[in-house]
Order: C-alpha cells, then sequence, then structure tokens
C-alpha cells in the first residue's frame, strides 16, 4: 500500500521560502501573502500574471449548465462565472518529469 504525502501547506510554504532565502518567517510570511494578493487582483481585473519557467495565472469563463442537488436529485441551473485557471510554464513541466 502506498502512503499518500501530506500536501504542502501556506505554513510549509512560508518555513521553506524563510529557510531557503535564510529570511525570518514574518518577512516570507509577508512576501508570500502579498504575491497572493496581488496576482488575485489581478485575475479580479482579468488580467494575467505570467512568471516564466513557472506558469501562467489567468481566468476562464464557464459557461451555465445543468446540474444535480446530491441530496435531493432535484435538477438545477448553475450559472455562468469566471474561474481562476493555472498553466504550469515548460520549465516546471520538465522539471517534475
Amino acid at each position: 500500500m502506498t502512503a499518500v504525502k501530506k500536501p504542502m501547506g501556506k505554513t510549509d510554504l512560508i518555513e521553506a521560502v524563510a529557510k531557503a532565502a535564510k529570511i525570518e518567517k514574518t518577512k516570507a510570511k509577508l512576501a508570500i501573502e502579498t504575491t497572493i494578493d496581488i496576482v488575485t487582483k489581478e485575475l479580479k481585473k482579468g488580467g494575467r500574471v505570467q512568471l516564466t519557467g513557472f506558469g501562467t495565472f489567468s481566468t476562464t469563463k464557464r459557461k451555465k449548465r445543468m446540474g444535480v442537488n446530491p441530496k435531493t436529485g432535484a435538477k438545477i441551473t448553475i450559472p455562468a462565472r469566471k474561474v481562476p485557471k493555472f498553466t504550469a510554464g515548460k520549465a516546471l513541466k520538465d522539471s517534475i518529469t
């Protein structure tokens, strides 16, 4: 049986960045939270954030569609909406294969 590896969470990422950059955890936390905030704001405006070698954050439109309420089985309409999207860059793809 294969053990399931726990995903790296935000706290783990902050610790790893602080250690790798040899900076305080508070500074690493501020940098990560600021980066997330900036990416979020740019996507909200309809923009894209491209990090060469890593990937591109963008948004895509999801069309209105029919769904089923799992509790009642009733058909429901799921409204159209804008959703975030991440496309991995070539360097990232190549580094994990």
